[in-house]
């Protein structure tokens, strides 16, 4: 793993970095296990994180209850369906806003959910209550369960907000994100993760919710259904694969999400659907993005934003994407959250790094 401090790595360090993220021709690549799907559409793959909104009382905690009863039994709960190898059967629960009784409460829905004793400890779940401790000592006791517990396969963090001082930090999110693209790469696990929405939209809360946006392999929205207060409806929001149909649950008389079926997905808004916003990351794939920065940078840096639009327009449009200024701009935004372009100076360049 990479150093934990923010000490400058030394040559040598720097040089074991670069070699062991190389990337061969030659060389065989294992594609990401799937691990958590809903239905037949896979929101989780071992080496990614996923992320659950919503806003209060939309019973978010109870939904994620659901998905890890589903990877306790390895089987189907709800529309959630796991399928951890043998080696990745053990699960962290990390919570940081209840305290232990509430915490205690939860475990015990899981077990039931998950048709096990409730009274007896499970062999592959790890719960843990961090409320007590401040934002930096619960990174660091994550960052310590997840680097010792064997066969790890999936953490769930309930809520992520509460590992940052300032939600609307653009440095604190960014550490954040990349210390679960660090965990879940290095110990090959998936991480799925809860935050709020804001109150007045249906936007994750703070920067750290724009990250999340940029950089998870799905994005799940829990919400009450406008008609009837006691359902709540789940429903992809980003995701790599395609959607799933959204599915509703309500809260049966032992305090357990049941499903509701049948159930019809009404659309949020009524008479004729208006044209979504362009959407740089739904709509072009990751294959298209880096082809078309190899045409927009195959003769080296830019120099200017009025040039890196224009060069942009170019490398898509050879990719048969026609892009106006305006979705230039977009796309121009996009690359930069996606830190597959970076600024250094006053000079665009392409960041071989980047994570997508």
């Amino acid at each position: 793993m990479e150093k934990a401090d923010n000490t400058t790595p030394s040559r040598e360090e720097l040089a074991v970095y670069v070699e062991e993220s190389i990337v061969s021709v030659t060389n065989t690549y294992e594609q990401s296990p799937v691990v958590l799907m809903v239905d037949d559409a896979v929101i989780g793959t071992l080496g990614n994180f996923s992320a659950s909104i919503g806003k209060a009382k939309s019973k978010k905690t109870f939904n994620v209850s659901a998905i890890v009863a589903s990877a306790l039994r390895n089987s189907t709960v709800l529309h959630y369906r796991s399928t951890f190898p043998d080696n990745k059967r053990n699960i962290l629960y990390i919570d940081t806003e209840q305290g232990r009784h509430h915490c205690q409460q939860i475990l015990k829905r899981i077990l039931r959910l998950a048709e096990l004793q409730e009274d007896k400890k499970p062999d592959n779940l790890l719960m843990l209550a961090l409320r007590k401790f401040s934002p930096k000592l619960r990174l660091a006791i994550v960052e310590q369960a997840i680097g010792t517990i064997p066969d790890l396969g999936l953490v769930i963090i309930d809520g992520i907000r509460d590992f940052l001082y300032d939600i609307n930090s653009p440095g604190e999110s960014t550490d954040i994100i990349s210390k679960f693209m660090q965990w879940t790469d290095d110990r090959q696990i998936h991480i799925h993760t809860v935050l709020h929405q804001n109150k007045n939209d249906e936007h994750a809360r703070g920067h750290i919710g724009t990250e999340l946006n940029n950089k998870a392999e799905t994005i799940m929205q829990i919400e009450v259904d406008k008609e009837d207060k006691t359902i709540s409806v789940i429903e992809a929001v980003h995701i790599r694969d395609r959607e799933f149909e959204p599915f509703a649950f309500r809260i049966n008389e032992e305090a357990l999400p049941e499903l509701v079926e049948p159930y019809l997905y009404k659309e949020k808004k009524i008479g004729r659907p208006t044209k979504e916003p362009f959407d740089p990351y739904k709509e072009i794939s990751e294959s298209v993005h880096r082809a078309a920065l190899d045409a927009a940078f195959a003769n080296g840096n830019i120099s200017s934003y009025d040039e890196y639009l224009e060069r942009l327009k170019e490398g898509y449009r050879l990719q048969n994407v026609k892009l106006g200024h305006n979705k230039a701009v977009k796309v121009a935004t996009f690359l930069g959250n996606k830190r597959m372009v970076i600024k250094e100076g006053k000079e665009y360049m392409v960041n071989p790094e980047y994570h997508y």
